[in-house]
């Protein structure tokens, strides 16, 4: 290589000669040490990493002075480098924050070894009176420090936290044989902690490390300097108050080898199970003490926690957190800006918002920096002179400050925008809606009758009696006060919305046993309230099906589906939300109870979606069934890796096990409370084969079928096996097949027609539909074949007598069953001849292939099809209403019986009806 052609190493002195005329404190770091400017050429071109602060520390250190001063000449050595760096170009804000955060991590690990080491020489290390093993200080970052976006003249917000009680174990004997010493743990740790802050805080002739702030811990600045973890856990699970819940989203451990544990302790307070959208008012309250603060202290010009500063950037973050972060893994980060980039994928804010706040946070945060880079103070208020405007404005690369402060100003008024939109208090006080006083000062009976009358409602006095007794009632009158003030303030505006649907009586009803239900559960209040556009939705669900209605009152929690109508109407995408249920249950691994309510929680969330679309006559009954199918295809293959992964002892890295469906779902006619018929395969030479497997399906049949809080995945039925409930739960793919081909029933045979491979091993599942083929194209007598399947229909017309007069659509002459047994015995006696009718493709398909073969006359095949259509629509639509049977009036369905009626006939023969 011709290295003269190479550039020359760039020079940074005119890169430094800028950097120092924006920064006071930097130049007088070059004044006061000969050597800084020479160290700071050699290394301006290279970050600072945690090694390369790790090795200025590196060396003796006798005692606290000498390690006082040696943490200090470590942070000269570092800010200046950081702020020319910074100022020069070479930097941009990630690294800033990561330097700055880096550095209080390295001293506050290096000043704690020392510390650590020093104590124990005197006292003897701290031993847990439980476990009997040494204990350490676990120092938890709060704040900007936990979320690795330090500031470069912030405070660090500490905790001190110790595992157990106990004492110490006393120093090791002197050859004079000094006397013992012990003191108890927490003595030992908050002296510990005390020359911690100290090593750091103390202002000496170096300067100051860190300024340590502590008051973030329990009781404030009241409370213990340190707390055992049994400490901790009781004040935050009795006492703990919602701007801790806040400030603990960022909770880093920097220290102490039972750090997990503590992790684990408080995770619950921070991140609660449920979406607790109280969040809302809780930080709405925290952030107007703050502005009342900001207003009494005359503070509009500090960039944090000003209008549209800092802080609302990070309480936009943090409030999602919040709500969604014990069920949304994703947005238990500590980072803010991590944070906003989940919630842009999470769909929970426009990506424009998102953006907007994001660009804002990059432009307020460097300007923190250049604001703190003047003196090295903590400050985020905007300079009153002129000199130092001229210099922020420069350092920012504006060429006046007049420039600068037109786009502080527009950065600031969108954040305060979007702030304002996500923490928009309810539109109305409780007692501002028309119809208030209707529950809260209750008239006489007459005037409320024809008030709900006014409404539109139809029996106006039998509603009014309603709201008697849910205002009346032992669960009303015992509600905490914040619950009751939501509901009060919900109950209005949902009598006026329930009137106006065509069943305002019904609807209302629906809608007093939903809020009955959440009621002790205030989040779902909460979230009603403060978001009043779901109520037109719940009041519309209510109106049109009482099942979905008490769907949605046994699982409250899809209320949530509710806030984002782009999800809840967009078609179901099979690869994304693979993806994200897997993310869920990897989060929750580890946890088999949790990960079996993620799956309970997912199903009802992708159901609810479906029924809404259902409702909205977006969805035709076909697509419908399909999607309830896929989604119960995708969960079987879920629950079967998680079983199979939770077994304690396997032979093999991945099963090779498949569940096969049959029935509704293998027929993917599934319905919103359809249970699984479902078998289990394997094709496994190894000796232990037969028992792992069977410990596999039996636990794949808890995971389905056990009811958790969260509720049942599915019912199962596993008698379509091979010898049914007197076979084995699982069967080797050979023993199915010889089973299929020399044993089984023709029953069994019809029921084949519908099977399918839906998860587990594919090759297993390939093996299966082989199989499926073979038997199904056997050659059959036809005589024989006819007399069972008619033997059949009788057995199970026997098994539903319908005295009621109506119609049942499903199992009287010329329903549902005759056009499947129809359709089975033609497969049956057929596929031999046209092995396409084996094709799992639905009974429709079916039908029309039969016509095109020429097994049935094609008008008759037209007419069952729209038959079998109808039926299955109107079985539908009574489901939804509630009904425990799917019958109708005979005359309502005569017309499209009597042409399934007529197949049946010419295929079986007349004597047969």
């Amino acid at each position: 290589m011709d290295n003269s052609r190479q550039s020359p190493p760039p020079r940074p002195d005119a890169q430094i000669e800028t950097a120092l005329g924006l920064s006071r404190y930097a130049r007088r770091l070059t004044q006061s040490d000969p050597a800084a400017l020479d160290r700071l050429r050699a290394t301006l071109f290279e970050p600072w990493d945690a090694p390369a602060m790790q090795a200025v520390l590196d060396g003796a250190v006798a005692d606290e002075a000498a390690l006082k001063k040696t943490l200090r000449d470590l942070r000269r050595q570092v800010m200046l480098r950081l702020i020319v760096r910074d100022l020069a170009g070479l930097a941009d804000l990630r690294e800033v924050m990561a330097t700055a955060s880096t550095l209080a991590e390295v001293a506050v690990g290096f000043a704690l070894s020392r510390l650590d080491g020093w104590l124990r020489q005197q006292y003897g290390a701290p031993i847990g009176e439980d476990s009997g093993l040494a204990q350490d200080l676990v120092v938890v970052g709060m704040g900007k420090l936990g979320g690795g976006e330090l500031n470069v003249s912030s405070d660090i917000d500490l905790i001190f936290a110790y595992p157990e009680e106990g004492e110490t174990a006393g120093p090791r004997q002197s050859e004079a044989g000094q006397s013992q010493i012990r003191i108890s743990n927490h003595e030992y740790f908050a002296l510990l902690g005390k020359k911690l802050i100290a090593a750091l805080n103390e202002a000496t002739a170096d300067g100051f490390v860190f300024r340590v702030d502590m008051r973030l811990r329990p009781y404030g600045d009241a409370g213990p300097l340190v707390g055992s973890f049994a400490m901790l856990e009781n004040y935050y699970l009795t006492q703990g108050r919602e701007w801790e819940r806040y400030a603990w989203i960022k909770g880093r451990p920097l220290s102490g080898s039972r750090a997990d544990e503590l992790t684990g302790i408080l995770h619950p307070f921070v991140f609660r199970k449920y979406l607790d959208f109280g969040a809302f008012a809780s930080m709405r309250e925290l952030h107007a003490q703050i502005r009342q603060e900001v207003a009494r202290r005359d503070m509009r010009d500090n960039i944090k926690l000003g209008p549209g500063g800092i802080r609302e950037v990070e309480f936009i973050a943090q409030v999602f957190q919040l709500i969604r972060g014990g069920r949304e893994p994703a947005l238990q980060t500590r980072s803010t800006l991590t944070a906003l980039d989940r919630i842009e994928q999470g769909g929970r804010l426009p990506p424009q918002t998102v953006a907007e706040l994001r660009d804002a946070y990059f432009f307020l945060r460097n300007l923190e920096h250049r604001l703190q880079y003047l003196e090295d103070a903590q400050t985020q208020t905007l300079p009153a002179n002129d000199a130092d405007r001229a210099i922020i404005a420069a350092a920012m690369g504006f060429g006046d400050y007049a420039g600068f402060l037109a786009a502080l100003n527009a950065h600031r008024g969108r954040v305060n925008r979007h702030f304002e939109q996500v923490f928009a208090a309810p539109q109305s006080a409780p007692g501002d809606h028309p119809l208030a006083d209707l529950w809260r000062a209750p008239p006489d009976d007459e005037t409320a009758a024809a008030r709900l009358a006014e409404q539109g409602y139809r029996r106006p006095a039998e509603t009014w009696q309603r709201l008697g007794r849910t205002r009346e009632s032992g669960r009303y009158s015992q509600l905490p006060a914040d619950s009751r003030a939501r509901f009060d303030a919900l109950l209005p505006p949902l009598i006026e919305v329930a009137g106006n649907f065509p069943n305002p009586d019904e609807t209302l009803e629906r809608i007093l046993r939903l809020l009955e239900a959440v009621s002790r559960r205030g989040a779902y209040l909460a979230l009603l309230l403060e978001y009043p556009q779901t109520l037109n939705q719940v009041a519309k669900l209510a109106s049109a099906s009482p099942w979905v209605s008490d769907y949605l009152t046994r699982h409250p929690i899809l209320l949530d589906e509710l806030l984002d109508t782009r999800s809840l109407y967009a078609p179901p995408d099979r690869g994304k939300l693979e993806a994200e249920l897997a993310e869920l249950l990897e989060a929750a691994a580890g946890d088999v109870e949790r990960q079996m309510d993620i799956l309970r929680h997912f199903k009802q969330a992708q159901v609810f979606r479906l029924v809404a679309q259902d409702l909205a006559g977006i969805l035709p009954l076909e697509i419908l069934s399909d999607r309830l199918s896929e989604l119960a295809d995708l969960i079987l293959d879920q629950t079967l890796r998680l079983a199979w992964s939770g077994l304690r002892v396997r032979h093999r890295e991945t099963a090779r096990f498949a569940v096969i469906a049959y029935g509704k779902l293998g027929g993917k006619e599934l319905g919103y409370a359809s249970d699984l018929d479902i078998i289990f395969l394997y094709d496994d030479d190894a000796d232990e084969a037969p028992e792992t497997y069977a410990r596999l399906a039996q636990r794949i049949n808890v995971w389905l079928s056990t009811a958790t809080p969260a509720g049942m995945l599915y019912e199962t039925d596993l008698r379509l096996r091979p010898n049914g409930a007197a076979g084995l739960l699982v069967s080797s793919v050979a023993a199915f097949e010889e089973y299929q081909k020399k044993q089984a029933w023709v029953w069994e045979h019809q029921a084949l027609t519908r099977a399918r491979y839906c998860a587990g091993d594919a090759t297993v599942g390939a093996a299966f539909e082989r199989i499926r083929a073979d038997v199904l194209r056997q050659e059959r007598d036809p005589a024989m074949l006819r007399e069972a399947v008619l033997d059949m229909r009788q057995k199970m017309l026997d098994g539903h007598p319908n005295p009621s007069g109506l119609f049942d659509l499903k199992h009287d002459r010329g329903g549902i069953v005759d056009v499947e047994f129809i359709m089975q015995y033609l497969v049956l006696r057929h596929a031999h001849d046209h092995p396409e009718l084996t094709r799992n493709l639905g009974n429709l398909a079916l039908l029309s292939i039969a016509a095109e073969l020429g097994l049935i006359p094609p008008d008759l095949a037209r007419q069952t099809r729209d038959s079998y259509r109808e039926f299955r629509l109107l079985q539908h639509q009574l489901r939804l209403q509630g009904a425990a049977q799917a019958r109708v009036g005979r005359s309502k369905a005569a017309c499209h019986a009597t042409a399934v009626e007529e197949l049946w006939a010419t295929v079986f023969g007349a004597e047969s009806c």
